[in-house]
């Protein structure tokens, strides 16, 4: 059973790794995520046993591992000097999920029990299906394909919706650019340049990949270090979230080291109250990283708040009042949604385009397995009395994820997006 619980959830998130090649087609990463995730968290709520209920959760799972697709492609239409806050946006409809989802199991759980929670919870998924024709594909991604037409039509519907009108040109992207010897080039020129001709890539240029060639690209001498680092910072980012998640609950609930028939006798009202508190301080955590993310950029933004985290944590490594735990709690809770956000702000913008969905796919499936196995430590060492122990782990985690920030080699506030890699 153990298998069905750990394992089997991880095996799938490692192959959904090697289906990112197909994924890469941005539009269709859209359609794919939204069928996969909403179909199978339906299902789940009809689940006859146990095994099954594990296998589909995994397929939920594998279907929002494809959320890097869509903030890859929403990044790729907002301008260099305001994205971040842009992104900040965009990730607060994750928050604004969590607080309905927090509020949905406080209503339904109680009265109507998990298989109604299941079946609500994957409505929202399949209203993304009713956007699809609406949805346009990535104009970097076409441009990388050859399809240089059909991006100026995408280009032009934009221009048509905002009133505004195209800058004379022809569409050209980084390899272009590459072989015509053009220097320092501005956003502006890269995506609409006076250049007549077209060219094929050149040689050593990284621009259609499949999944596996990616993978390599990825660990090449010029993206290893920064990926190895975005590994470590994800893996600590989930480990952490999703630990403070689990703490709100275990912590409240065992206010003092009891065994575990009196521990049951805590009414379970509040625990879901505890959750619905610490939800709202994503709000707070999304405000603090849109006022810092582009000013004071993204590597000071998220060093910074992992070590705050580590501040607010270290009173939880004694035995609180509920009131003071969940305070704690909901302050670290508001820094490591500052960071989780930032962190899917710098990930696709350090990445080119070539590789960009696969490189945030695959560590947002590295910090998957730090949301296994934080269970472990949340629940695991709490149950067993070790609540000093497990706190103590979340500290050393987000301690050593700052630091991890620090030695990223690149800042990428206010810089263009890349749309290859030479290898």
């Amino acid at each position: 059973m153990l298998f069905f619980q750990v394992y089997l959830p991880l095996l799938v998130h490692l192959l959904f790794i090697f289906f990112f090649g197909l994924l890469q087609k941005l539009r269709k990463g859209f359609l794919i995520t939204a069928i996969v995730t909403a179909l199978a968290g339906f299902l789940s709520a009809f689940a006859p046993n146990y095994i099954l209920l594990i296998a589909l959760r995994s397929l939920v799972g594998l279907g929002l591992g494809g959320g890097p697709v869509l903030s890859s492609w929403f990044l790729e239409f907002v301008p260099a000097p305001n994205r971040g806050t842009w992104m900040v946006v965009f990730s607060a409809f994750w928050t604004l999920g969590t607080i309905f989802e927090a509020s949905l199991a406080w209503i339904v759980m109680p009265k109507l029990g998990w298989r109604w929670l299941l079946a609500l919870s994957s409505l929202p998924s399949s209203f993304l299906l009713l956007f699809y024709k609406v949805t346009p594909e990535s104009p970097r991604y076409l441009c990388l394909k050859g399809r240089t037409a059909d991006a100026i039509n995408v280009l032009e519907k934009i221009a048509r919706v905002n009133g505004r009108e195209l800058p004379s040109g022809n569409l050209v992207s980084d390899h272009e650019i590459e072989l015509h010897k053009i220097d320092n080039p501005s956003e502006d020129t890269r995506l609409l340049s006076p250049r007549t001709n077209e060219v094929e890539h050149p040689k050593g240029t990284v621009s259609n990949l499949g999944g596996i060639s990616s993978l390599l690209v990825l660990l090449s001498p010029k993206l290893a270090r920064p990926t190895l680092l975005l590994w470590a910072v994800f893996f600590g980012n989930a480990f952490s979230y999703y630990g403070l998640v689990l703490l709100t609950t275990e912590l409240n609930g065992h206010s003092k080291c009891m065994p575990d028939k009196l521990q049951t006798e805590k009414s379970q009202d509040v625990k879901y109250k505890s959750v619905f508190i610490a939800s709202f301080a994503e709000l707070p955590g999304l405000l603090l990283s849109a006022a810092a993310v582009d000013k004071l950029g993204r590597k000071l933004s998220m060093s910074t708040m992992f070590f705050m985290c580590c501040i607010f944590l270290l009173p939880l490594l004694f035995y609180l009042p509920e009131g003071l735990t969940t305070s704690f709690l909901f302050l670290a809770r508001i820094c490591i949604t500052a960071t989780f956000t930032i962190v899917y702000i710098y990930a696709p913008e350090m990445y080119p385009t070539s590789v960009r969905t696969t490189g945030v796919g695959i560590a947002s499936s590295v910090g998957r397995i730090g949301g296994m196995i934080c269970p472990l430590i949340a629940v695991g060492l709490v149950h067993g009395c070790h609540q000093t122990a497990a706190v103590l782990l979340f500290e050393i985690v987000a301690l050593l994820s700052g630091i991890c920030v620090m030695f990223f080699p690149i800042e990428t506030m206010g810089q263009e997006l890349r749309d290859s890699v030479q290898v």
